[in-house]
Parts: structure tokens; C-alpha cells; sequence
């Protein structure tokens, strides 16, 4: 068992991805005069499993487009991250990045990756300073909670272990990808405790639909470009956005359905069904569609004329026979107002463990502006476990860093108030 005696502070990071390494590196420069221990347990063999797997596609850490802008991507819970993004937002962490040695870019997409486009090279040169810096690691060493007298239990394979720290930051991130460590285990231990949390639910995911058996067998796995979506009913702070997505067996995923994937989400749960419209020949008019489908065809077919005068073949052209009536598609006034706005209905939402993240988990209204429990003093909490959703593109990392840095000077602030 750790505790106090020696004079030493010690402060306890559960959780190693991003969030969990911001705020010991936050502690670990702070206490470096003030005597302060910093300990990092992690379930998993070795730290940030997720964010190596995020980066191997190519390393989106953050975004540069206006700030304001930037802010909209949090939705409902932009005014709680709005100070820690303010603290330490994209060009901060891109000046942070580049003191690892790490130099980044804008992409065309205004989307900053790291100028090799991969995540170990900045993984390894953080873990070395966090070393130098005496950050110490316990890896395959699970939370299990509290015992009976407020020590934090870890599960090994070797045994349990009692840790008794000054000072706690829990970043166990949310529920997806539990290979990765992300499972989820940590809400009812924090609920048990008096911690009002939301359910855990599947942000950034794909959803299903009800495709016919000779489309999902031809189409499955078929990317869907130049395309614009929007969410019927929806309001008009979620105008239309144009991008790309996949066909799955189950039904659609991709980054252009991520970016509704809140708003399809909810829909759901309000109304048991989400009808998306899709463009699929966004760069031209209704007006222009249909003078074109209008032409003598002659003795082509209608899939021919498709081709041939808008660009609509392959599973454009079939996602058209699947959701349109024959009737419909006889007529060509009918048809340039599906290709412009077509309906596809979605039912449910993938599972959990499949979505990039995932919303609910500590509430904010749990926790003060520095990021404390109000049931736990003492206790603090960042990234993905609580309760806040934003979309691909490098907002994810973003408030996962901002809030790990605001959990650490928050830990840092209460040592020095308690005089731990």
C-alpha cells in the first residue's frame, strides 16, 4: 500500500491514453519542486492501444478550422468544454506536439495530422519524457474500485494491490473498443459511489437498415463519393454536408454518417426510426437533373441514361433500385427528386464495441470547473469517460488532451489548497 508518510504526494492516473498521459504530465511538471509522485496503472500491457490504433489510418489529432467553429462540434456540451478548449486548444497542441519533435500539417480538409502521419513516433517520445520527467507505469493492473476504507483495489495476475494516493485522476475512456481497454467497467463502481453518470451509448458509429438481400450481397463494402446527407426533420444548425460513406451488410457507416451520427442517434431513441436524405448528385440542381432525365433516350436503358447524362452507376445506381418504386422510377420528374432527396430509413444504431467512441458517462453537472467529482473530493475525471460526443476529424483527441491537461492542474491546485 502507498501512502503519505514519507512526505512524498502521490497522485494516481488510472486510465493511460491520451487524457491520462496529459494529466501526468501536467502533475509530473507541476510537483517537480513540490515533491510529488506520479503513478500510472492501465489495464492493458502496454498505454495508449487506442490512439496507436486511431493513428493507423493517419494521425488526425486535431483541426484548424476557426475556433468558434471548432467550438460548434461539441453540441450540447460545448459550454462545459469551452474553457478547457480555450486553455489548450489546436494550436496549442500543435505547439505541444511540435515539443516532442513532432511537426505537423493542415490537410486539405483542414484536418492537422503529424507530418509523418503516424502516432507511435509521438507516443514514444512522450512516454520518454514522461520517464525523465519520473512518471512511474503499472501496466496489466485493473480498477477495481474502493475498499471498505477508500483505498483504490487494482486486479493483477499476480494479486490484488491497495493504493492509498493523495489525489486521484481517473481516464478510463468510454465504452468502444473494450479490446483496447475501453470497456466501460468503471460506471456503476463511480455510480455506486454517489456519481451521477449517463448511460454509455455509441457515438461515431454505423447504423442499420433494411436492405434487400441482393443488395447487401452486391453492394456491401461499397464506398458511396460525392454525396450530400441531411437528417429529415432535422434543424437548420445541421444543414446538409457533403463527404462519403460505406454501404455495410447491416446497413451504413463512414465519416459523412458519423458527422449526424448524435442527431440520427436520438432520433431513434425519440421516434424508433431516423430517415437520412441522401443527394447523390450534390454539385448539380433538381432543375438541371431533371432537364437531363428528361432527354430521349432512345433505345438505351434508364441505367445507361444514368450514366451517361448524370454520372449515376454502380451502387448509386442500385441504391436507386433498392429505395425507389418501379413506378417512381418511371417517371422522370419523380426520379430527379429521389436522386436529389432520398429517403433511407435507419433503424437502430451498431453495437457499442464497433463505434470510434462513444457519449454518456460522468456528467458534468457531477463535477466542478476543475474537473473534480463533487461526491469525491480528491477525485478527478477526463477524456472520453465523461459524458460529452464530437464528431471524426480530430475533435475527439482535442478534448481528450484539453481535459486531461485541465484534470491535471486541477489535481495539481488541490494538493496545494489540502495541503495533502
Amino acid at each position: 500500500m502507498i501512502s503519505s508518510d514519507t512526505g512524498v504526494r502521490r497522485v494516481v492516473i488510472v486510465g493511460g491514453g491520451p487524457a491520462g498521459l496529459m494529466a501526468a504530465e501536467i502533475l509530473a511538471q507541476g510537483g517537480k519542486n513540490d515533491q510529488i509522485q506520479v503513478d500510472l496503472y492501465d489495464a492493458m500491457p502496454s498505454v495508449g492501444r487506442k490512439f496507436l490504433l486511431a493513428g493507423k489510418g493517419g494521425m488526425n489529432i486535431t483541426h484548424a478550422e476557426p475556433f468558434e467553429a471548432f467550438l460548434t462540434r461539441y453540441g450540447a456540451r460545448r459550454a462545459q468544454l469551452a474553457p478547457l478548449l480555450e486553455a489548450f486548444g489546436p494550436e496549442a497542441l500543435r505547439q505541444w506536439a511540435a515539443g516532442l519533435g513532432v511537426a505537423t500539417f493542415v490537410g486539405s480538409s483542414g484536418r492537422v495530422f503529424p507530418a509523418d502521419m503516424k502516432a507511435a513516433p509521438l507516443l514514444r517520445a512522450w512516454l520518454q519524457r514522461l520517464r525523465a520527467a519520473g512518471v512511474r507505469f503499472h501496466m496489466r493492473q485493473r480498477w477495481r474500485g474502493w475498499d471498505d476504507d477508500g483505498a483504490l483495489r487494482f486486479a493483477a495476475a499476480d494479486g490484488a494491490a491497495l493504493v492509498r494516493p493523495d489525489a486521484v485522476v481517473l481516464a478510463l475512456g468510454g465504452g468502444s473498443w473494450a479490446r483496447l481497454g475501453s470497456d466501460g467497467a468503471w460506471l456503476p463502481l463511480l455510480a455506486a459511489r454517489g456519481v451521477e453518470v449517463a448511460p454509455l451509448q455509441p457515438s461515431n458509429c454505423g447504423f442499420e437498415c433494411a436492405w434487400s438481400a441482393h443488395f447487401s450481397s452486391r453492394y456491401a463494402g461499397s464506398p458511396l463519393s460525392t454525396v450530400a446527407l441531411s437528417l429529415a426533420g432535422g434543424d437548420a444548425q445541421m444543414p446538409p454536408r457533403k463527404g462519403q460513406f460505406v454501404i455495410t451488410e447491416h446497413g451504413v457507416e463512414g465519416s459523412l454518417i458519423y458527422a449526424f451520427s448524435a442527431a440520427i442517434r436520438d432520433a431513434i431513441a425519440a421516434r424508433g426510426s431516423a430517415t437520412v436524405l441522401l443527394d447523390l448528385a450534390p454539385d448539380w440542381t433538381l432543375e438541371r437533373v431533371s432537364a437531363e432525365l428528361h432527354r430521349p433516350r432512345g433505345a438505351r436503358s434508364i441505367a445507361s441514361h444514368l450514366q451517361s447524362r448524370l454520372n449515376i452507376g454502380g451502387v448509386k445506381s442500385g441504391l436507386l433500385r433498392e429505395l425507389v418504386s418501379k413506378e417512381d422510377f418511371a417517371q422522370p420528374a419523380v426520379l430527379a427528386a429521389r436522386i436529389k432527396a432520398l429517403p433511407l430509413t435507419l433503424s437502430a444504431a451498431r453495437p457499442l464495441d464497433e463505434a470510434i467512441s462513444s457519449a454518456g458517462g460522468v456528467r458534468f453537472e457531477a463535477l466542478g470547473p476543475d474537473l473534480m467529482l463533487k461526491a469525491l473530493p480528491g477525485v478527478f475525471c477526463a477524456g472520453e469517460m465523461l459524458d460529452w460526443e464530437a464528431p471524426t476529424g480530430g475533435y475527439l483527441l482535442s478534448a481528450c488532451f484539453a481535459s486531461g491537461r485541465a484534470a491535471g492542474r486541477g489535481a495539481l491546485e488541490w494538493l496545494q489548497r489540502s495541503g495533502a
